[in-house]
């Protein structure tokens, strides 16, 4: 069986009589070839199916031209679109990924984890891991033992690091906003867990809600779920039977909101007309609810897709590079389970 003929770049400079300096300075994208030879030369390496060599493009930059990603639980519907928003802006800038997944986000070693990725030679990190209780307290210490560019995802801003974040605060706060024009008087939340950022981020949008439109916050409208639907079955039978006057709740994230619609509905509430229901991150099945889950849709796609922006910036020295946070804002998608 014959073997398929790798092309080289000889191959092609002969087939474009060209150089094949020429050839390495059209397929790195150098300025300083003419157009005419340029299109030249590009047709012909289509034509044969030339493929630059990474190692020989690592080897004249300086770099590998990989990165690497630090991240946890991409089964989970959040992590799973951030890695999508990552891989997608890393292949188009002609970047391969180092992927690391941590089995635990509340006990690691950082630096440990940081040193073995630095082992393959990455241009920088993405550090896609959630911030949970004091898990990021390392950072500040150990950041400046690294001069690799490290940016990090959707943590709460610190100074001297380079984030994309999303405004969960703002999406808790339109969530409930949306609530209160609805006319509804007593509004509940189920947060996640409250030692997530995120979800003291989200239940701090629904205190402002409350506060700026002359509601009192009640803190036994308050329960705390661990973003299963089995949690938020949990939450709303404590809330429904501390509180039978209840007519609305923020779940904090839509897989709580399945369940906690569920036991709403099996306990005789129905919605939305006794009870008003919105969810959290516009889940592909969120539509199908029934009724259908109102719910705020975050950009998490786009914010992986900004910090491997970010990230790139930094490895290239640019000067435009982000000095504060990239701020992405959240939009609420309304559907029938808030609107009677």
């Amino acid at each position: 069986m014959m073997g398929i003929k790798r092309i080289t770049i000889k191959d092609v400079a002969e087939a474009a009589g060209v150089s094949t300096q020429t050839v390495s300075r059209v397929a790195n994208g150098r300025p300083d070839v003419a157009a005419e030879t340029r299109e030249h030369v590009q047709a012909i390496i289509e034509q044969l199916g030339y493929q630059p060599s990474k190692i020989a493009r690592s080897l004249i930059r300086g770099q590998s031209f990989s990165l690497g990603v630090v991240s946890f639980g991409i089964g989970l519907y959040g992590p799973s679109l951030q890695l999508e928003g990552i891989q997608k802006a890393a292949v188009d800038a002609g970047y391969s990924l180092m992927l690391k997944i941590l089995p635990d986000a509340r006990v690691y070693d950082a630096e440990a984890i940081l040193r073995d990725i630095l082992s393959y030679h990455v241009d920088g990190i993405l550090w896609a891991v959630p911030e949970i209780g004091q898990n990021r307290d390392w950072i500040q210490q150990a950041l400046h033992n690294f001069s690799i560019p490290i940016v990090f995802l959707n943590v709460q801003p610190r100074p001297n690091l380079v984030t994309a974040v999303i405004d969960n605060k703002h999406g808790g706060y339109i969530a409930t906003k949306h609530l209160i024009d609805q006319g509804r008087k007593n509004i509940g939340i189920i947060t996640g867990p409250m030692e997530w950022w995120e979800a003291r981020q989200r239940e701090l949008g629904w205190r402002e809600a409350l506060t700026v439109n002359g509601r009192i916050v009640d803190e036994s409208y308050i329960t705390n779920g661990d973003w299963t639907p089995s949690s938020g079955e949990r939450s709303i039978r404590m809330l429904l039977e501390w509180h039978p006057e209840m007519d609305a709740v923020f779940v904090c994230n839509d897989q709580m909101a399945l369940g906690a619609m569920k036991v709403a509905r099996q306990m005789g509430w129905q919605i939305p007309q006794n009870l008003a229901v919105v969810g959290y991150d516009n889940i592909p099945e969120s539509p199908y609810f029934t009724p259908a889950l109102t719910t705020v849709r975050q950009g998490i796609t786009e914010m992986g897709r900004q910090g491997v922006q970010q990230l790139l910036a930094l490895i290239n020295n640019a000067e435009d590079t982000p000095a504060s946070p990239v701020v992405l804002q959240p939009e609420l998608i309304v559907r029938e389970s808030s609107i009677s």
